[in-house]
């Protein structure tokens, strides 16, 4: 359902009075007002604006609720709004930093608010009324309302959850509220709910629930995008004590302060970068998105979340501007990350919807975020899987691997190693200093001995050639994905050195999302990069036959 959206006027700041009428055309009986006229007039009625400012400023004893009610009884030819008792309700009283104290009312009926209207009356700090302003419902000024309510607000609630297919997990406990809502030239009495979650499509939904038919009346989202929401700078430190400048993003909820969230809304047609914190606890029902206190995230607990944040968006503008490619699914889709998954977890991984990181056991890894080179493995399986989509197994899972692997260093182009940031101490003590070596895979010795018993030698290293291909079944890493990569991580590597990491970079990033399928082999890939070589350059250019030189010298054909 569309929200009706209505424009305030603009008013001068000479002492003025809203112009329509203010008895309820709903008791016009003219045959000749079509019912159209007639709702046009309803919903002008239901919005009219209400502005004073005054030359010459009463004064009172003290700038109180109590006095502002003085104030408008007294000067209800100037507001337009009559039986100030009974149509207004404080809602509160504000100071500012001028010292002008200000009391806000909503306009009410039987205690119930009519949403959309308040009035404000703003006092001097010499407890001088200088200024009244905001909107008046005058349909519902004399209107009786029925504002009985036959369902309960849980019932309501669960209507409204229905109606924006809310999940289980929202950012904070949804509300509901009683109120009387105009909507196309008729008062609701309804539910207004709210309720907000994030996930792939983040939602600050408000829907007004009928409160006696149980019917959604009207539903809008309120989430801020990337031209309204006050996405701003932060800082932070790294895993490893980096400086990161970071986009954040102010949020308040009700009843808590201004809080910061890792919440990127400022990239044009992104619908945001967002961090959320897993709190080590295995409970997914308490993750939330990452908020600290102010603009710094500074603390130890932060780092793993900076690195995250930081490197999102690193890939993000890695793919949009080297490729075109709007977000993992090219049409903007939010990147989201979860960090402190786990405990003593170490492992990185992409669930088909975001990207989660342990903090690792300290001796082995380290924070699994601290690597860009990560953070881009595991967006580009992202990208994997909206465009070639290769099974998760056997050859085809092995390039799935290896093209994550290959963006992955074209990203963190400080070198050609995987995982070099996540090594804790104790490993690189013990000579582990990366997870797999696009450059030279021989270097890396297989420590899992599940996959290691499958070895074509006593080395016991990632391969670089077919002849040292491992033959694992299923069972054991899908069929050696994370092991047999390594052979076209290298041909990639071989390529790169001959033509360059930006063009190695667009030749594999069209053979992914031009030719490539859900089970290409080895094989298909070769022909597929090799054909992209020659989209690209041309036919018998260097860089078609840097490619072939690659795959030959790996053994794929």
């Amino acid at each position: 359902m569309k929200r009706k959206m209505i424009i305030p006027m603009a008013l001068s700041s000479a002492l003025l009075l809203g112009t329509v009428p203010m008895g309820s055309v709903l008791a016009n009986n003219d045959p000749v007002v079509s019912s159209v006229q007639a709702q046009k007039k309803w919903n002008e009625n239901a919005n009219v604006p209400v502005f004073v400012k005054e030359k010459h400023a009463e004064k009172f004893a003290t700038s109180s609720a109590a006095n502002a009610v003085k104030y408008l009884k007294k000067n209800e030819a100037k507001t337009g709004i009559k039986n100030v008792d009974k149509n207004l309700k404080v809602k509160n009283v504000s100071k500012d930093e001028l010292g002008m104290t200000h009391v806000r009312f909503n306009q009410a009926k039987n205690g119930v608010p009519i949403e959309g209207s308040e009035v404000v009356v703003h006092f001097n700090d010499k407890n001088e009324v200088q200024s009244v302003n905001g909107r008046v419902n005058q349909n519902l000024v004399d209107e009786a309302v029925d504002t009985t309510a036959s369902l309960s607000a849980a019932d309501a609630l669960e209507k409204a959850k229905a109606a924006v297919n809310a999940p289980e997990e929202f950012t904070y406990e949804p509300t509901t509220e009683l109120v009387i809502y105009p909507f196309e030239g008729k008062a609701y009495t309804a539910y207004k709910t709210n309720v907000n979650f994030m996930g792939y499509a983040p939602g600050n939904w408000y829907v007004y629930v009928d409160a006696n038919t149980g019917e959604v009346i009207d539903k809008y989202n309120g989430i801020m995008h990337a031209d309204e929401i006050k996405t701003q700078k932060g800082v932070g430190l790294g895993v490893h004590g980096a400086h990161r400048e970071l986009h954040i993003s102010k949020v308040q909820e009700e009843k808590a302060g201004t809080q910061f969230a890792l919440a990127d809304f400022s990239h044009e047609n992104l619908e945001g970068i967002l961090t959320y914190d897993s709190k080590n606890d295995g409970n997914t029902s308490n993750d939330t998105l990452f908020v600290g206190n102010d603009a710094s995230f500074k603390d130890d607990y932060d780092r793993a979340a900076v690195d995250a944040h930081y490197n999102s968006e690193k890939v993000y503008e890695y793919f949009l501007n080297e490729h075109d490619r709007n977000s993992l699914d090219g049409e903007g889709m939010a990147i989201v990350s979860y960090v402190h998954y786990g405990q003593n977890y170490n492992n990185a991984f992409w669930n088909g919807a975001w990207m989660t990181y342990g903090d690792g056991d300290g001796e082995f890894m380290t924070s699994l975020s601290a690597g860009l080179d990560v953070a881009a493995h595991e967006m580009t399986h992202g990208v994997i899987s909206k465009t070639a989509n290769l099974q998760y197994r056997n050859q085809s899972g092995a390039l799935n691997e290896s093209f994550a692997d290959v963006f992955g260093a074209l990203v963190d182009d400080s070198d050609w190693e995987m995982g070099e940031d996540i090594m804790a101490p104790a490993a690189k003590e013990d000579g582990l200093t990366r997870l797999r070596s696009l450059s030279d895979p021989n270097s890396v010795v297989v420590s899992n001995a599940q996959r290691a018993a499958y070895a074509t030698d006593d080395r016991i290293v990632y391969p670089d050639h077919m002849d040292e291909f491992y033959n694992m079944p299923l069972n054991v890493d899908n069929g050696g994905v994370h092991i047999n990569s390594s052979i076209t991580n290298h041909a990639a590597y071989l390529i790169g050195q001959e033509v360059g990491r930006e063009k190695l970079g667009k030749i594999y990033y069209r053979a992914l999302t031009v030719y490539l399928t859900p089970t290409s082999d080895f094989s298909d890939a070769r022909q597929a990069i090799v054909l992209s070589a020659i989209d690209i350059y041309g036919e018998g250019s260097a860089e078609e036959a840097a490619t072939n030189a690659g795959f030959d010298a790996v053994g794929i054909y």
